[in-house]
């Protein structure tokens, strides 16, 4: 993976145009920037595999993943999606393994960054933990999870 560097400014608008961080403040931006790192990946780069340790939440900022889970592909992963969560908030192992299907710009948080984000934005941990429960429901449906 790739580290790119923004100014500030550009950071901002970039975070403010995800919509995870959309409704965020200037000051929750200034955060959040402060917080997350930018990173670049090409096409077919393994972002996570179902079963190993998590370490990382994404944001995706720019590009297209699919997740697979057991084998099966879930709906694609687009600007403005995110996965990694559930391992940083559980300690459980990564449900899915997600691929890079095109060259993509990633927002990317560590375990400690992640929670500091979670504990210092509470609108976003709000709107992470309302993603999360529609994933469980979609699969408790048998729809994808993504």
């Amino acid at each position: 993976m790739k580290a790119r560097r923004r100014s500030r400014d550009a950071k901002l608008e970039l975070l403010g145009g995800v919509p995870l961080f959309r409704a965020c403040s200037k000051r929750d931006l200034s955060r959040i920037a402060a917080l997350v790192d930018e990173v670049d990946v090409p096409k077919g780069r393994v972002l996570t595999r179902q079963g190993e340790p998590g370490w990382e939440f994404f944001v995706i900022a720019d590009g297209e993943a699919r997740a697979a889970m057991r084998g099966r592909g879930t709906s694609p992963l687009r600007r403005g999606s995110f996965f990694g969560e559930m391992s940083l908030l559980d300690g459980g192992p990564r449900s899915a393994t997600v691929t890079a299907e095109t060259d993509m710009h990633l927002l990317v948080l560590s375990s400690r960054n992640f929670s500091a984000l979670i504990d210092d934005v509470p609108g976003v941990g709000r709107r992470v933990l309302k993603v999360l429960a529609e994933r469980l429901r979609n699969a408790e449906r048998g729809q994808p999870a993504h």
